[in-house]
Protein backbone atom coordinates (compact mmCIF):
# COMPACT_ATOMS: atom_id res chain seq x y z
CA UNK A 1 0.00 0.00 0.00
CA UNK A 2 1.30 3.54 -1.07
CA UNK A 3 0.76 5.99 1.34
CA UNK A 4 -0.67 9.06 -0.39
CA UNK A 5 1.53 12.03 1.06
CA UNK A 6 4.59 10.14 -0.05
CA UNK A 7 7.62 12.21 -1.71
CA UNK A 8 10.54 11.19 -1.15
CA UNK A 9 12.33 7.25 -1.14
CA UNK A 10 12.62 6.99 2.95
CA UNK A 11 13.90 4.02 3.16
CA UNK A 12 17.31 4.32 4.36
CA UNK A 13 16.01 7.23 6.78
CA UNK A 14 13.39 4.61 7.99
CA UNK A 15 15.73 1.56 8.37
CA UNK A 16 18.16 4.39 9.98
CA UNK A 17 15.15 5.44 12.44
CA UNK A 18 14.25 1.32 13.57
CA UNK A 19 17.65 0.82 14.71
CA UNK A 20 17.54 3.90 16.81
CA UNK A 21 14.44 3.22 17.94
CA UNK A 22 14.81 -0.50 18.75
CA UNK A 23 18.14 0.33 20.19
CA UNK A 24 20.61 -2.42 18.33
CA UNK A 25 21.33 -2.51 14.70
CA UNK A 26 19.79 -5.79 13.69
CA UNK A 27 20.03 -7.44 10.33
CA UNK A 28 16.70 -6.49 8.95
CA UNK A 29 15.12 -5.77 5.93
CA UNK A 30 13.44 -2.73 5.50
CA UNK A 31 10.69 -1.72 3.16
CA UNK A 32 8.94 1.54 3.49
CA UNK A 33 5.93 3.00 2.56
CA UNK A 34 6.56 3.12 -1.30
CA UNK A 35 7.50 -0.27 -2.00
CA UNK A 36 11.80 0.53 -1.68
CA UNK A 37 13.51 -1.90 0.04
CA UNK A 38 16.74 -1.94 1.89
CA UNK A 39 19.23 -4.55 3.14
CA UNK A 40 20.00 -7.93 1.36
CA UNK A 41 20.04 -11.14 1.69
CA UNK A 42 17.27 -13.64 3.13
CA UNK A 43 16.84 -11.72 6.48
CA UNK A 44 13.49 -11.16 7.69
CA UNK A 45 11.83 -8.07 6.47
CA UNK A 46 9.78 -5.34 8.21
CA UNK A 47 7.09 -3.00 5.94
CA UNK A 48 6.11 -0.01 6.70
CA UNK A 49 2.73 0.25 5.19
CA UNK A 50 2.06 3.41 6.51
CA UNK A 51 3.89 6.61 8.24
CA UNK A 52 2.20 6.23 11.43
CA UNK A 53 4.27 2.96 11.66
CA UNK A 54 6.79 5.16 12.66
CA UNK A 55 5.01 7.69 14.64
CA UNK A 56 3.58 5.00 16.59
CA UNK A 57 7.59 3.88 17.58
CA UNK A 58 8.66 6.65 18.66
CA UNK A 59 5.87 7.13 21.23
CA UNK A 60 6.18 4.65 22.58
CA UNK A 61 9.87 2.55 21.58
CA UNK A 62 10.06 -0.54 22.09
CA UNK A 63 7.58 -3.57 22.44
CA UNK A 64 4.71 -1.30 22.43
CA UNK A 65 5.52 0.92 19.41
CA UNK A 66 6.09 -2.05 17.35
CA UNK A 67 2.92 -4.16 18.81
CA UNK A 68 0.75 -0.54 18.06
CA UNK A 69 1.95 -0.51 14.84
CA UNK A 70 1.48 -4.28 13.99
CA UNK A 71 -1.80 -4.53 15.15
CA UNK A 72 -3.48 -1.73 13.00
CA UNK A 73 -1.54 -2.87 10.18
CA UNK A 74 0.74 -0.19 9.61
CA UNK A 75 3.79 -2.22 9.90
CA UNK A 76 3.86 -5.52 8.48
CA UNK A 77 6.51 -8.71 8.85
CA UNK A 78 7.68 -11.29 6.01
CA UNK A 79 8.89 -14.19 6.36
CA UNK A 80 8.91 -16.50 9.71
CA UNK A 81 7.67 -13.99 12.43
CA UNK A 82 9.31 -16.91 14.73
CA UNK A 83 12.71 -16.25 13.78
CA UNK A 84 12.15 -11.89 13.81
CA UNK A 85 10.76 -12.68 17.45
CA UNK A 86 13.64 -14.66 18.05
CA UNK A 87 15.91 -12.00 16.32
CA UNK A 88 14.49 -9.20 18.73
CA UNK A 89 14.57 -10.97 21.96
CA UNK A 90 18.24 -11.72 21.21
CA UNK A 91 19.59 -8.46 20.70
CA UNK A 92 17.45 -6.40 22.23
CA UNK A 93 18.90 -6.08 25.87
CA UNK A 94 16.58 -2.57 26.73
CA UNK A 95 13.35 -3.01 24.67
CA UNK A 96 10.90 -0.67 25.73
CA UNK A 97 13.34 2.03 28.38
CA UNK A 98 12.80 5.54 27.25
CA UNK A 99 14.83 6.89 24.58
CA UNK A 100 16.98 10.22 25.40
CA UNK A 101 15.96 13.23 25.36
CA UNK A 102 18.59 14.09 22.35
CA UNK A 103 18.40 10.85 20.73
CA UNK A 104 14.77 11.36 20.60
CA UNK A 105 14.81 14.66 19.79
CA UNK A 106 17.07 13.87 16.34
CA UNK A 107 14.46 11.00 15.60
CA UNK A 108 11.82 13.27 15.67
CA UNK A 109 13.45 16.08 13.15
CA UNK A 110 13.89 12.78 11.31
CA UNK A 111 10.28 12.16 11.62
CA UNK A 112 9.25 15.43 10.58
CA UNK A 113 11.28 15.35 6.91
CA UNK A 114 9.20 12.43 5.99
CA UNK A 115 6.17 13.93 7.28
CA UNK A 116 5.77 10.68 9.52
CA UNK A 117 4.61 12.40 13.12
CA UNK A 118 0.95 13.12 13.97
CA UNK A 119 1.20 13.57 17.46
CA UNK A 120 -0.03 11.62 19.45
CA UNK A 121 -1.31 8.53 17.55
CA UNK A 122 -4.62 7.20 18.80
CA UNK A 123 -3.93 3.92 20.60
CA UNK A 124 -6.04 0.67 18.77
CA UNK A 125 -9.28 0.30 19.66
CA UNK A 126 -8.49 -3.64 21.36
CA UNK A 127 -5.88 -2.17 23.21
CA UNK A 128 -6.92 -2.62 27.60
CA UNK A 129 -6.01 0.45 29.46
CA UNK A 130 -5.45 -0.62 33.17
CA UNK A 131 -8.81 0.55 35.44
CA UNK A 132 -8.50 1.09 38.78
CA UNK A 133 -9.82 -1.88 40.46
CA UNK A 134 -8.62 -4.62 42.49
CA UNK A 135 -6.73 -7.28 40.58
CA UNK A 136 -8.05 -11.02 41.17
CA UNK A 137 -11.14 -10.47 42.67
CA UNK A 138 -13.99 -12.75 41.28
CA UNK A 139 -15.33 -9.95 39.52
CA UNK A 140 -12.14 -8.52 37.47
CA UNK A 141 -11.28 -11.81 37.02
CA UNK A 142 -14.41 -13.00 35.08
CA UNK A 143 -14.33 -9.96 33.16
CA UNK A 144 -10.02 -10.69 32.21
CA UNK A 145 -11.14 -14.50 31.37
CA UNK A 146 -14.30 -13.32 28.62
CA UNK A 147 -11.47 -10.93 27.43
CA UNK A 148 -9.77 -13.54 26.35
CA UNK A 149 -11.72 -16.82 25.74
CA UNK A 150 -15.06 -15.19 24.82
CA UNK A 151 -13.74 -14.08 21.15
CA UNK A 152 -15.25 -16.77 19.44
CA UNK A 153 -15.55 -20.71 19.25
CA UNK A 154 -15.58 -20.68 15.78
CA UNK A 155 -12.07 -18.55 16.20
CA UNK A 156 -10.12 -20.85 18.12
CA UNK A 157 -11.61 -23.87 16.64
CA UNK A 158 -9.42 -22.05 12.87
CA UNK A 159 -6.13 -22.66 15.20
CA UNK A 160 -6.35 -25.32 17.69
CA UNK A 161 -7.89 -28.15 15.49
CA UNK A 162 -10.28 -30.47 16.50
CA UNK A 163 -9.34 -31.44 20.11
CA UNK A 164 -9.81 -27.89 20.98
CA UNK A 165 -7.19 -27.70 23.36
CA UNK A 166 -5.36 -24.60 24.28
CA UNK A 167 -2.72 -25.80 26.26
CA UNK A 168 0.66 -27.53 25.59
CA UNK A 169 0.83 -30.52 23.78
CA UNK A 170 2.81 -33.46 24.43
CA UNK A 171 5.15 -34.25 21.22
CA UNK A 172 6.77 -37.89 21.38
CA UNK A 173 8.04 -37.30 17.88
CA UNK A 174 8.13 -33.45 16.24
CA UNK A 175 6.37 -34.97 13.48
CA UNK A 176 3.19 -36.20 15.09
CA UNK A 177 0.79 -33.62 14.82
CA UNK A 178 -0.79 -31.62 16.57
CA UNK A 179 -4.57 -32.94 17.43
CA UNK A 180 -2.59 -36.78 18.03
CA UNK A 181 -0.23 -34.73 20.45
CA UNK A 182 -3.01 -32.97 22.35
CA UNK A 183 -4.69 -36.52 22.87
CA UNK A 184 -1.34 -37.53 24.11
CA UNK A 185 -1.24 -34.83 26.52
CA UNK A 186 -4.86 -36.00 27.51
CA UNK A 187 -3.71 -39.10 28.23
CA UNK A 188 0.06 -38.32 30.03
CA UNK A 189 -2.38 -36.25 32.32
CA UNK A 190 -4.69 -38.98 32.83
CA UNK A 191 -1.82 -41.60 33.44
CA UNK A 192 -0.12 -39.60 35.79
CA UNK A 193 -3.63 -38.84 37.96
CA UNK A 194 -4.00 -42.78 37.91
CA UNK A 195 -7.44 -42.19 36.88
CA UNK A 196 -10.05 -45.17 37.57
CA UNK A 197 -13.89 -46.13 36.69
CA UNK A 198 -16.63 -44.06 38.90
CA UNK A 199 -13.37 -41.62 40.35
CA UNK A 200 -14.33 -37.64 40.43
CA UNK A 201 -12.48 -35.25 38.31
CA UNK A 202 -12.37 -32.00 39.03
CA UNK A 203 -11.18 -29.89 35.88
CA UNK A 204 -10.05 -26.51 36.80
CA UNK A 205 -10.01 -24.38 34.20
CA UNK A 206 -11.51 -26.61 31.51
CA UNK A 207 -11.46 -25.12 28.61
CA UNK A 208 -13.63 -26.24 25.71
CA UNK A 209 -14.25 -29.80 27.62
CA UNK A 210 -11.39 -31.83 26.22
CA UNK A 211 -9.94 -33.28 28.93
CA UNK A 212 -12.90 -34.17 31.09
CA UNK A 213 -14.55 -35.82 27.72
CA UNK A 214 -10.95 -37.97 26.98
CA UNK A 215 -11.20 -38.86 30.76
CA UNK A 216 -14.61 -40.49 30.80
CA UNK A 217 -14.37 -41.75 27.31
CA UNK A 218 -11.02 -43.97 28.58
CA UNK A 219 -11.25 -44.00 31.74
CA UNK A 220 -14.80 -44.11 32.94
CA UNK A 221 -15.10 -41.07 35.39
CA UNK A 222 -17.52 -38.44 36.21
CA UNK A 223 -16.04 -35.35 36.07
CA UNK A 224 -16.86 -31.64 36.45
CA UNK A 225 -15.40 -28.41 34.74
CA UNK A 226 -15.27 -25.18 35.68
CA UNK A 227 -14.63 -21.78 33.76
CA UNK A 228 -14.98 -18.15 33.21
CA UNK A 229 -15.76 -17.95 29.86
CA UNK A 230 -19.97 -18.67 28.95
CA UNK A 231 -18.56 -19.68 25.16
CA UNK A 232 -16.09 -22.01 26.81
CA UNK A 233 -19.12 -23.44 29.06
CA UNK A 234 -21.46 -24.34 26.12
CA UNK A 235 -19.12 -25.52 23.59
CA UNK A 236 -17.86 -28.01 26.52
CA UNK A 237 -21.63 -28.98 27.58
CA UNK A 238 -22.29 -30.05 24.02
CA UNK A 239 -19.55 -31.80 22.70
CA UNK A 240 -19.47 -34.13 25.69
CA UNK A 241 -23.50 -34.70 24.76
CA UNK A 242 -22.19 -35.53 21.36
CA UNK A 243 -19.23 -37.66 22.70
CA UNK A 244 -22.20 -39.57 24.47
CA UNK A 245 -20.40 -38.91 28.21
CA UNK A 246 -22.90 -35.68 29.05
CA UNK A 247 -24.79 -37.53 31.74
CA UNK A 248 -21.08 -38.14 33.11
CA UNK A 249 -20.04 -34.68 33.22
CA UNK A 250 -21.05 -31.21 34.54
CA UNK A 251 -19.65 -28.00 33.36
CA UNK A 252 -20.25 -25.00 35.45
CA UNK A 253 -19.55 -21.09 35.30
CA UNK A 254 -17.49 -21.10 38.51
CA UNK A 255 -14.55 -19.64 39.87
CA UNK A 256 -12.20 -22.00 41.82
CA UNK A 257 -12.56 -20.16 44.92
CA UNK A 258 -16.59 -20.87 44.58
CA UNK A 259 -16.47 -24.80 44.48
CA UNK A 260 -17.95 -26.14 47.79
CA UNK A 261 -19.15 -29.84 46.76
CA UNK A 262 -15.68 -31.70 47.44
CA UNK A 263 -14.63 -34.29 47.72
CA UNK A 264 -12.96 -35.09 44.32
CA UNK A 265 -10.62 -38.23 43.58
CA UNK A 266 -8.18 -36.10 41.26
CA UNK A 267 -8.00 -32.77 39.98
CA UNK A 268 -6.34 -30.93 37.54
CA UNK A 269 -5.25 -27.63 36.50
CA UNK A 270 -4.24 -27.09 33.02
CA UNK A 271 -3.28 -23.69 31.76
CA UNK A 272 -5.17 -22.37 35.16
CA UNK A 273 -2.59 -21.11 37.36
CA UNK A 274 -1.18 -17.97 35.03
CA UNK A 275 -4.73 -16.04 35.62
CA UNK A 276 -4.48 -16.72 39.71
CA UNK A 277 -1.62 -13.82 40.76
CA UNK A 278 1.01 -14.49 43.00
CA UNK A 279 -0.89 -13.05 45.88
CA UNK A 280 -3.48 -15.41 45.65
CA UNK A 281 -1.41 -18.48 45.36
CA UNK A 282 -1.74 -19.25 48.62
CA UNK A 283 -4.73 -19.38 48.24
CA UNK A 284 -5.19 -21.52 45.17
CA UNK A 285 -3.31 -24.64 46.29
CA UNK A 286 -5.63 -24.63 50.07
CA UNK A 287 -8.20 -24.22 47.83
CA UNK A 288 -7.19 -27.29 45.93
CA UNK A 289 -5.89 -29.21 49.00
CA UNK A 290 -9.93 -28.57 50.72
CA UNK A 291 -11.47 -30.31 47.85
CA UNK A 292 -9.33 -33.11 47.07
CA UNK A 293 -9.95 -36.53 49.00
CA UNK A 294 -6.56 -38.13 50.88
CA UNK A 295 -4.76 -40.13 48.67
CA UNK A 296 -6.31 -37.99 46.14
CA UNK A 297 -3.70 -36.33 43.13
CA UNK A 298 -3.75 -33.30 41.64
CA UNK A 299 -1.85 -32.50 38.65
CA UNK A 300 -1.10 -28.64 38.20
CA UNK A 301 0.07 -27.86 34.50
CA UNK A 302 1.41 -24.04 34.48
CA UNK A 303 3.59 -21.90 32.18
CA UNK A 304 6.41 -20.45 34.73
CA UNK A 305 8.80 -17.74 34.42
CA UNK A 306 12.42 -18.65 34.82
CA UNK A 307 14.52 -17.47 37.73
CA UNK A 308 17.11 -14.75 37.36
CA UNK A 309 15.32 -12.87 35.02
CA UNK A 310 16.10 -12.94 31.79
CA UNK A 311 18.01 -9.91 30.92
CA UNK A 312 15.66 -8.08 28.45
CA UNK A 313 12.86 -7.79 31.19
CA UNK A 314 10.78 -5.97 29.49
CA UNK A 315 9.76 -8.84 26.93
CA UNK A 316 7.16 -10.06 24.52
CA UNK A 317 5.77 -12.34 27.13
CA UNK A 318 7.01 -11.05 30.52
CA UNK A 319 4.19 -10.20 32.57
CA UNK A 320 3.25 -6.32 33.34
CA UNK A 321 2.12 -3.40 31.04
CA UNK A 322 2.97 -4.98 27.98
CA UNK A 323 1.57 -6.17 24.83
CA UNK A 324 0.27 -9.41 26.74
CA UNK A 325 -1.47 -7.38 29.32
CA UNK A 326 -2.86 -4.94 27.27
CA UNK A 327 -3.94 -7.15 24.88
CA UNK A 328 -4.15 -10.85 25.19
CA UNK A 329 -4.16 -11.95 29.12
CA UNK A 330 -4.91 -8.78 31.18
CA UNK A 331 -4.01 -9.36 35.09
CA UNK A 332 -1.69 -12.56 33.60
CA UNK A 333 1.27 -13.60 35.85
CA UNK A 334 3.89 -16.28 35.70
CA UNK A 335 5.40 -17.61 38.95
CA UNK A 336 8.57 -19.16 39.32
CA UNK A 337 8.35 -23.11 39.95
CA UNK A 338 9.97 -22.54 43.14
CA UNK A 339 7.09 -20.22 44.40
CA UNK A 340 4.16 -22.78 42.31
CA UNK A 341 5.91 -25.60 44.89
CA UNK A 342 6.14 -23.47 47.83
CA UNK A 343 2.50 -22.45 47.86
CA UNK A 344 1.62 -26.38 47.56
CA UNK A 345 3.73 -27.70 49.85
CA UNK A 346 2.88 -24.96 52.17
CA UNK A 347 -1.19 -25.91 51.92
CA UNK A 348 -0.01 -29.68 52.43
CA UNK A 349 0.72 -31.49 49.32
CA UNK A 350 3.77 -33.63 48.95
CA UNK A 351 4.86 -32.53 45.41
CA UNK A 352 6.07 -36.33 43.64
CA UNK A 353 7.05 -35.07 40.07
CA UNK A 354 7.73 -32.43 38.12
CA UNK A 355 7.91 -32.41 33.80
CA UNK A 356 9.18 -29.66 32.15
CA UNK A 357 7.53 -29.07 28.62
CA UNK A 358 9.39 -26.36 27.18
CA UNK A 359 10.06 -27.97 23.66
CA UNK A 360 7.11 -29.10 23.89
CA UNK A 361 5.04 -25.85 24.40
CA UNK A 362 7.13 -24.33 21.54
CA UNK A 363 6.13 -26.43 18.98
CA UNK A 364 2.63 -26.13 19.89
CA UNK A 365 3.27 -22.60 19.33
CA UNK A 366 4.59 -22.89 16.01
CA UNK A 367 1.17 -25.56 14.88
CA UNK A 368 -1.25 -23.00 16.28
CA UNK A 369 0.76 -19.80 14.10
CA UNK A 370 0.86 -22.07 11.28
CA UNK A 371 -2.86 -23.28 11.65
CA UNK A 372 -3.85 -19.38 11.90
CA UNK A 373 -2.42 -18.34 8.85
CA UNK A 374 -3.46 -21.30 6.62
CA UNK A 375 -7.05 -20.20 7.79
CA UNK A 376 -5.80 -16.35 7.54
CA UNK A 377 -9.02 -14.87 5.48
CA UNK A 378 -11.73 -17.51 7.98
CA UNK A 379 -9.60 -15.95 10.91
CA UNK A 380 -10.27 -12.33 9.91
CA UNK A 381 -13.43 -12.86 9.00
CA UNK A 382 -14.69 -14.82 12.85
CA UNK A 383 -13.27 -11.97 14.34
CA UNK A 384 -11.34 -9.09 12.92
CA UNK A 385 -8.04 -8.02 11.09
CA UNK A 386 -6.60 -6.54 14.74
CA UNK A 387 -8.20 -9.55 16.52
CA UNK A 388 -6.01 -12.22 13.74
CA UNK A 389 -2.83 -9.89 14.00
CA UNK A 390 -2.98 -9.99 18.06
CA UNK A 391 -3.39 -13.38 17.75
CA UNK A 392 -0.30 -13.93 15.49
CA UNK A 393 2.12 -12.06 17.06
CA UNK A 394 1.32 -12.88 20.63
CA UNK A 395 1.24 -16.45 19.85
CA UNK A 396 4.26 -16.07 17.40
CA UNK A 397 6.14 -13.93 20.39
CA UNK A 398 5.44 -17.00 22.80
CA UNK A 399 7.20 -19.68 21.10
CA UNK A 400 10.34 -17.18 20.59
CA UNK A 401 10.40 -17.14 24.49
CA UNK A 402 9.84 -20.82 24.47
CA UNK A 403 12.35 -21.71 22.17
CA UNK A 404 15.15 -19.21 23.60
CA UNK A 405 14.18 -20.52 27.31
CA UNK A 406 13.32 -16.92 28.93
CA UNK A 407 9.83 -18.85 29.61
CA UNK A 408 9.19 -22.19 30.87
CA UNK A 409 6.44 -24.88 31.48
CA UNK A 410 5.98 -27.87 34.18
CA UNK A 411 3.22 -29.96 35.22
CA UNK A 412 3.58 -30.97 38.70
CA UNK A 413 1.92 -34.35 40.46
CA UNK A 414 1.28 -33.38 43.81
CA UNK A 415 -0.41 -35.66 46.33
CA UNK A 416 -2.86 -35.36 49.32
CA UNK A 417 -1.12 -37.86 51.88
CA UNK A 418 -3.80 -40.26 53.99
CA UNK A 419 -2.79 -40.35 57.59
CA UNK A 420 -0.90 -43.15 57.85
CA UNK A 421 1.34 -41.71 54.93
CA UNK A 422 0.26 -43.40 52.16
CA UNK A 423 0.15 -42.33 48.68
CA UNK A 424 -0.38 -44.61 46.14
CA UNK A 425 2.12 -43.66 43.73
CA UNK A 426 4.24 -46.55 41.72
CA UNK A 427 7.62 -46.76 42.89
CA UNK A 428 9.73 -45.67 39.58
CA UNK A 429 8.70 -42.81 37.04
CA UNK A 430 8.24 -45.67 34.42
CA UNK A 431 5.53 -47.06 35.94
CA UNK A 432 3.51 -44.04 36.64
CA UNK A 433 3.37 -43.17 33.36
CA UNK A 434 3.13 -46.26 31.36
CA UNK A 435 2.70 -47.40 28.14
CA UNK A 436 3.41 -43.21 27.22
CA UNK A 437 7.06 -44.30 27.32
CA UNK A 438 6.53 -46.11 24.91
Amino acid sequence: MRDKHATTVPADDIRWLLQQVLGTQLPLRVCDWEGNVRGTGDAPMVIFRRRRALTRMLYAPGEMGLARAFVTGDLDFEGDLVQLLNLLAGEISDLGQALPRATRRTLVRRALRLHALRWPPRRPALELRRPRRRLHSLRSDRRAISHHYDVGNDFYRLFLGNTMAYSCAYWRTEDLGLDSAQRDKFALICAKLDLREGQRLLDIGCGWGGLLIHAAQHHGIHGVGITLSREQQAYATEAARLAGVGDRLEFRLQDYREVVDGPFDAIASVGMAEHVGSQNMATYASQLARLLAPGGRLLNHAIASVAPPPKDKHSLLRDGRTFIDRYVFPDGELLTLSDTLQALEGAGFEVRDVEGLREHYALTLRAWVGNLRHNWDEAVRATSDQRARIWWLYMAGSAAMFERGRITIFQTLAVKQRADGGSRLPLTRGALIGDLLN
